[in-house]
């Protein structure tokens, strides 16, 4: 149920993310999600791809400072009550969320989190049976 997401620092500068993306797609690595956060001297990219390891060696083959985070990922109906259903069983458990986002995936939402726990968070969400997916779940998608 972990799934390694990529998360590849940026200068906040004209460019660079059409960098990655040139350098990802010259490899025909697929991205099924994509994320930017940024402050005002370097952003955050996460991405989902097909071939984590092959696109982290490509980016940092190309100068870029990447890692490998471990994420999670549940598929609920695409309502904010279903979101904040999620939540709510990580916070009665104590389980903080240091990150989410999410994407659309005809009436359901794909929701995507890093927590201070992955382990126990699937665990919990499991119990409340939460459709967690896999990685192989979020690529044929």
């Amino acid at each position: 149920m972990i799934i390694q997401q990529l998360s590849v620092f940026l200068e906040n500068r004209s460019g660079r993310l059409t960098q990655v993306l040139e350098v990802l797609g010259r490899e025909n690595i697929k991205i099924t999600a994509l994320s930017v956060a940024d402050t005002s001297e370097f952003g955050i990219l996460r991405l989902l791809v097909t071939e984590p390891d092959k696109a982290k060696q490509v980016l940092k083959n190309n100068d870029f400072t990447v890692n490998i985070t471990e994420v999670i990922s549940v598929s609920a109906p695409n309502e904010a009550k279903h979101y904040a259903k999620v939540l709510k069983i990580l916070s009665d458990r104590n389980i903080s969320v240091e990150y989410t986002y999410a994407f659309p995936v005809d009436d359901r939402s794909i929701i995507i989190l890093r927590c201070s726990n992955n382990h126990e968070a699937i665990n919990e969400l499991k119990s409340h049976e939460m459709d967690l997916l896999t990685s192989g779940d979020l690529y044929k998608l």
